[in-house]
């Protein structure tokens, strides 16, 4: 019997929409019954990560717990977070689950070195995400080269990231250009969407380039994980 996905949101609410819809899009389905059970708490209580953890902003684990324990209530087989700073406390909810934790960061950085060997990774990602060291850790692990952005472009990436978060709809796409500029200049050869409004953001803004989106990382591999066939 094909298992349960069980999706801890709401970090934030549309994020966790888009990993929805991945999901269902990357399932090799042929009808409705071919699709996973997918259960999702959207928590839009919980507190901001990055504040957290920069800023000794409230502490977001106690509302994760909560969602992590409606999830396991419902039965499910594995539990995914659409947030990658989230991940920066993955070890607390570890010590608390009674199911597996999928990792968004180690599942990323095992596919940009299938798909980008040799290559050198731009990793884009909120201020925390980046400055706790979390992709920088994971992609190290996994033999995989990276650049991060400079003050003023982790300015421009927060920013979006945040516009985003209100519900804005992004039309200027200079910002986002003269960035991947700058970071082609200091060595990156293609993305990562390391913060999960950022893989909007470039639907929105369409920029070119070669990225990888931590979402349908994610998504592929809860799938699988559960049993279910994956588009190639």
């Amino acid at each position: 019997m094909k298992g349960t996905i069980g999706i801890l949101g709401g970090m934030g609410p549309l994020a966790t929409a888009d990993l929805f819809r991945k999901i269902v899009l990357m399932t090799d389905a042929a009808c409705d019954n071919d699709h996973a059970r997918v259960i999702i708490d959207s928590n839009a209580r919980i507190p901001d990560r990055t504040r957290a953890i920069l800023e000794g902003g409230a502490d977001p684990v106690p509302e994760m717990l909560s969602a992590l324990e409606n999830l396991e209530k419902c039965g499910v087989s594995c539990v995914i977070m659409p947030c990658n700073t989230a991940h920066y406390f993955i070890d607390r909810l570890r010590a608390c689950a009674n199911v597996p934790f999928i990792d968004m960061l180690q599942v990323t950085a095992e596919r940009c070195a299938e798909l980008f060997p040799g290559k050198t990774a731009g990793v884009w990602g909120t201020t925390g995400t980046l400055k706790s060291g979390l992709y920088t850790r994971a992609l190290d692990k996994a033999g995989v080269k990276s650049v991060l952005p400079d003050e003023e472009s982790q300015q421009v990436l927060m920013d979006l990231i945040y516009r985003v978060k209100g519900g804005e709809t992004l039309r200027d796409r200079a910002p986002l250009a003269s960035l991947m500029a700058g970071m082609h200049e200091a060595g990156a050869d293609y993305f990562i969407l390391g913060c999960t409004e950022l893989p909007i953001v470039v639907e929105q803004l369409s920029p070119p380039g070669d990225f990888v989106d931590p979402t349908a990382e994610l998504a592929r591999a809860a799938l699988s994980y559960c049993g279910y066939r994956v588009k190639a």
